[in-house]
This record gives structure tokens, sequence and C-alpha cells, in this order.
């Protein structure tokens, strides 16, 4: 049985549930966030054995549509975008938040009970370590990417110090995925001599600066296990995606298939797997030049865009990957 952990909402799972519909795969989706309000989760020792049972109550005035999932016959799981328990409705805080908490620690200890079963991309501990940058880009040196000069810190000094090496063509962009709202993720940006004005206030937050790469077009590289599928996006011909490919349109960023050399093809593949990851959506950027620059690697990056705009047939390959593993006993992704 494959287990799909990940929002209700999440259209790559859609898209993998119709494959696996069609190739006759058993699969359960579930969404973390449903403990406790709309689902139970239950760990028991018994006889010398460990038991984990989950049990989904979709509508709590209907008993008969209660459906009993044995977690013991999971054989490979997805973790794509899963949310964080919510407590139940009729709390109010402080107990909401404890009971929030409570269940968030709960329900990530088991899912580390699964973790002998074959992951994509990689058990939950594996894919936040994958995420730090400085790591992913200490590796990237190691395998012989391209790497743009970069500072990471706080320190305004070493900021000014890249500032003066790059002759002022700097970017500047967040160190980690956050996002609270509000506006306060941060998107790539040029840094202008207006903004070095301020370089002190650097040293009030951590930050990530690189020499700004000369851009013929930006790369988009899904690694699916040992697949790599890889998109061109025309970010120069829109003023909004320029400096970061994020901001892009549809009708003025277009997106089409790119043959990788296979010298850095294998590079993604290995950086994929020097971080434990089965998937990996890489950043590059190919420069006027021909030269192929490593900027960065989303162990859970989003790839169905691409595939609606390209036609790679990426749900596949990740699909494979699933049923392989879910067929096979002891197969690794």
């Amino acid at each position: 049985m494959i287990l799909i952990l990940t929002a209700p909402d999440d259209v790559h799972a859609d898209a993998a549930e119709a494959e696996l519909r069609r190739r006759g795969a058993y699969w359960v989706r579930f969404d973390p966030a449903d403990v406790p309000a709309r689902a139970a989760l239950s760990v028991a020792v018994r006889d010398g054995r460990l038991t984990r049972t989950l049990v989904r109550h979709p509508d709590p005035s209907d008993p008969a549509g209660r459906q009993v999932v044995d977690l013991d016959a999971v054989t490979a799981v997805w973790f794509r975008r899963p949310g964080n328990p919510v407590a139940p409705a009729h709390l109010g805080d402080p107990y909401a938040r404890y009971v929030a908490e409570e269940s968030r620690q709960f329900v990530g200890d088991v899912w580390e009970t699964l973790a002998e079963v074959p992951t994509l991309p990689a058990p939950r501990p594996v894919v936040l370590r994958a995420q730090q940058k400085v790591r992913q880009l200490q590796l990237a040196l190691r395998l012989g990417f391209d790497v743009p000069a970069t500072v990471v810190g706080n320190d305004p000094a070493a900021v000014l110090d890249l500032f003066g090496h790059t002759g002022g063509r700097m970017i500047a962009k967040q160190v980690g995925l956050t996002d609270i709202g509000d506006g306060l993720m941060r998107f790539t940006e040029p840094v202008t001599h207006r903004d070095i004005g301020h370089v002190d206030g650097v040293r009030h937050c951590p930050f990530i600066a690189q020499a700004r790469v000369p851009k013929q077009v930006e790369l988009r590289v899904t690694v699916v296990g040992d697949r790599v599928f890889t998109a061109a996006i025309d970010s120069q011909r829109s003023n909004h995606a320029r400096h970061d490919w994020r901001r892009q349109d549809g009708r003025n960023t277009p997106l089409s298939p790119y043959d990788l050399p296979a010298d850095v093809a294998a590079r993604c593949v290995a950086l994929t797997r020097a971080l434990g990851l089965c998937y990996g959506a890489l950043d590059l950027i190919v420069t006027p030049d021909g030269r192929h620059v490593y900027i960065e690697i989303n162990p859970s990056g989003q790839y169905l865009w691409v595939e609606e705009e390209t036609g790679l047939p990426i749900t596949a390959a990740v699909v494979d990957l699933l049923t392989r593993a879910a067929s096979t006993p002891g197969a690794a992704l």
C-alpha cells in the first residue's frame, strides 16, 4: 500500500492518483492536519509487536463512513505537502495550542516508525536537513558545480566585500523557506547602491547575497530517482521574472524542454543523492556564454506546472518510483 501524505487541495497528488488508478495500484491519501479533529491515529504494543492504525471519520454523524487503515501494510510513503495537526474547532486557547502541538509531535513520531519504508523524497529529518542552503552550497562545490560568489549571514562587512568584488552586481534572497504572510516572504532582488547605504541593517537578520549571474535562460531540473527532466524558463522576456522566475506569467515567460548536458545532469542526480533524497527540484542558470550555474535545490519543489507546460512525464516517473517500491520488498527509491 502506498501512503500519500498531503493536503486535500494538492493538485500534484491528484495527478499522481489518476496515474495510480490507471495502473490499478492501491494507495491511501491522508492529511495529518485531520488529527485529531477528523481522524484518530493509534500505536499499540501487544504480545511483543507494535501496530499502527489510522481511523478516519469523514462525517461524525455517519459511523458507516468510518475508514480503518492498517499502517503496518504501508510499503511506500510520499511526503508531498502534509499539513500540521489542527485542534477541534470547539477548543479555545491555550487548550487548542496545546492539543495541536501534542498532536504534531505524536503524528511526527508515528511517521518516524515508518522510516524503514521507502519514502519520497526522503524521511522528514532528511528533508529538513536537505533544505539547508549552506550545506547545499558545500555539496554543490564538492561535486564540481559552477557556483556564484556568495555570502550567507548577517555580517555587513562580508556583504560589503562581496558588493565590491562583484562591482555592484549582486542579488539578495532569503536563507530559508520562511513565509509568515504579510508580504514578508522575500523574492530574489538586485542590490542597489542605495541599498548598500543601509548595509548595517544586515546585522539584524541573516540572508544570502550572491553575484548576479547573467542569464540566457533559467532551468528547472527535476530529478526523480535517476531520471532527469529539464525545462528552460525564458525569464528574460519578462520584466517581472527577470530576477526571480517565480514572478513569471505564462504568456511572457514560456517554458520548453531543454537538453541538459550529460555531465550537468549527472551532477544534479549526484547532489540529490548526496542530500539523501530520491527527488529534487534544482534551479540552474544558463549564461550567455553557455555555462550552467547552480543556484539551489528544493527537496519538495513543485513540478506539475512544468509537466503541463512542456509535456515532460514527471508524474509518471514519480508513480514509477512509488509502485516499484510498493511491489518489490526491500527496494530503495
